[in-house]
């Protein structure tokens, strides 16, 4: 397994994950490539303690890409691929808030996938939730991210997700544990491309004021450099031991 530890809070074998502080700091990253071996490409990605095993932390997203495939007529777009997501919640059927992300991470993949390369096709996305501690929109989209690379899907460039929280007294928390997202005033979700940081979709819930709005972007943009640092020392492992 890829990993690294990059702008986390406490990790050692006495941190509390419902009790992190609060701080522009993300928890830290652990991914995965290629694990599936009926998807065209595959990913899984952690976002977490990375205590010496899994902890109530831990978010964690696995992901196969299906594709570019051959599509329904139903569905055939004549320009471009199809792009569908799918998103499964760790237990049960997917409900509204699932179908909410998919049509999120949808947007987002849309937005960056050079889907005129392949018209008439198909590009599915299946993501399954491993576990939920919080910014599970922001892993769900980091995990996509990897699987598509994984799948030699063309992408005009790389995505991440980032979440913020903004507590009762207005202070920043980025990468908020479900503790943290519960007792927050508000959250907001980014997301953002590796060549300018763009903002390539943003989701929110709660009250906030248009500057807390804009602190919390810049905050997110600025955390997207860790992340897509990770990206690039993940894939550069990878493929230096392929």
């Amino acid at each position: 397994m890829e990993m690294e530890t990059e702008l986390g809070g406490s990790a050692g074998p006495d941190a509390d994950p419902g009790s992190r502080s609060s701080g522009c700091s993300l928890r830290h990253f652990a991914c995965e490539q290629n694990l599936l071996s009926r998807p065209d490409g595959s990913a899984s990605f952690l976002q977490g303690f990375l205590l010496p095993r899994p902890s109530a932390g831990d978010t964690s997203v696995l992901v196969g890409v299906y594709g570019p495939a051959e599509v329904k007529v139903s569905k055939e777009i004549f320009n471009k691929a199809t792009l569908e997501v799918i998103l499964k919640p760790k237990i049960g059927l997917p409900g509204v808030a699932e179908k909410s992300r998919e049509r999120l991470i949808r947007n987002t993949c849309e937005a960056v996938v050079l889907g005129t390369l392949h018209p008439r096709t198909s590009i599915t996305i299946a993501l399954q939730i491993v576990s939920d501690a919080g910014s599970l929109l922001a892993c769900c989209l980091n995990a996509a991210c990897l699987a598509l690379v994984d799948a030699g899907v063309p992408m005009r460039a790389l995505f991440c997700g980032v979440t913020c929280a903004l507590d009762p007294d207005g202070a920043l928390i980025l990468d908020p544990t479900a503790k943290q997202e519960k007792e927050a005033r508000a959250i907001l979700t980014f997301a953002l491309d590796s060549t300018e940081q763009k903002l390539l979709m943003s989701t929110t819930k709660g009250l906030y004021s248009v500057a807390e709005f804009q602190q919390c972007l810049a905050a997110a943009q600025h955390a997207s450099h860790h992340i897509f640092r990770f990206y690039r020392d993940s894939l550069q492992r990878r493929y230096s031991k392929s």
